[in-house]
Parts: C-alpha cells; structure tokens; sequence
C-alpha cells in the first residue's frame, strides 16, 4: 500500500567554483538503451539531462577538463539480465553512447558491467593516470543506480564530488530525490545545477 513520505531535504549550492586542472566529469550511461524511447530500459526523464549535459562538455571542454564516459556494456549470459532484462548489449545499437553527448577525442570510454563504473573495470587506472584530479563532476543515468553507486565508489576513494540536479536522471521522481540526499549526506557531495558550475584555474 502506497504511503505519502516527505521529500529529504539536501541543500543546493547556488555557484560552484572549480580549478579545471583537477575536476573530471563522468558521463553516466547516456545510452540508446536508456535515453532514446525505443531503448530496452527507457529512462523518460534521460532527455531532459541532454540538453544541460551538453552545456557542461562544452565548457569543460574549452578549459581543459578531463572526460569520462562510462559505457553499461553486458554479454549474452549475463546475470544482471535476471534482474532488468536484456539491456546495453555488447555490439549493440542499445549499448551505443547517444550521437547527441558522442564522445570527442582526447576524452575517455570506460565499459564497465555493473552499476558501480569503479568495479571490474579501467575507471580507478584511468583516474590514477591523472593524479592532479581529486574532484569529480558525475552526470547520467539511472540517479539512484549507477550514479549513486559511482558516486559511492569514488567518495570511498576520497574523490569530492559535484553532482548538478539537472543532468541526472531517475526513473522516479522519488528516486532522483532520495538518491541526492544520499550523496548530499552519506559522502558529502554538492548538489548543484549545471549553470552554477565554474571553471576557475585560480581555485584550490
């Protein structure tokens, strides 16, 4: 039976100052499979985060800030199917990264077969290789899954962490809400939103 709970509360930082020599962003899944409508595991608030996703690349970009893709990518047998079905497959046009965040080059696409991007995959060599980064930008999809669980990851490996409201994407409004207090609470990230993001080589 369905019962009303109140929303928690997590506060939201107004301007964000961040030196682009040690900030990464990680993209989070943006996925046919999850952000196009024919996709096997639909978010339908992904096209929402596109837009302000977007936004943030290009800014990162013209300041050199280091990019991360994180790419769901299963086999034929693969246990998570027990749970979501068949998704993000391999080879498929599902698992492809959507044309409208395409990766450029220089920036980094990182497979990974679980929700969390630092498990059984390059992400933790990948970060290692760049030792000036100790901030992390994360945005994508599914906010209470794999962006939680990245956040999650990285916050035990003493990463800070910004996430902006407005480029992640939950299936439910309770689960978007609920996940931000999670990384607002339990790993002290930022909530913020991407226009409050600046790049400032000044900053510590």
């Amino acid at each position: 039976m369905a019962r009303m709970v109140e929303a928690p509360r997590y506060t939201v930082a107004s301007e964000v100052s961040l030196n682009p020599h040690r900030t990464a962003v990680i993209v989070v899944d943006m996925q046919n499979d999850f952000a196009k409508p024919e996709g096997k595991l639909h978010v339908p608030t992904a096209q929402t985060i596109v837009g302000p996703i977007a936004r943030l690349l290009a800014r990162a970009r013209e300041v050199g800030v280091f990019i991360i893709y994180t790419q769901d990518t299963h086999g034929e047998r693969d246990p998570e199917y027990r749970i979501w079905g068949e998704h993000a497959r391999a080879g498929t046009w599902g698992a492809d990264i959507i044309a409208e965040l395409a990766p450029r080059p220089g920036d980094e696409i990182v497979q990974k077969p679980r929700y969390d991007a630092f498990y059984a995959s390059r992400m933790e060599d990948v970060l290692r290789s760049h030792p000036a980064i100790d901030t992390l930008i994360i945005t994508g999809t599914v906010t209470n899954i794999c962006v939680l669980h990245t956040a999650g990851s990285a916050a035990l490996r003493w990463y800070k962490l910004v996430v902006p409201k407005d480029a992640v994407a939950a299936l439910s409004e309770f689960d978007q809400e609920a996940a931000l207090h999670q990384i607002d609470f339990l790993y002290k990230g930022t909530i913020t939103t991407v226009d409050a993001i600046r790049f400032d080589s000044s900053t510590d």
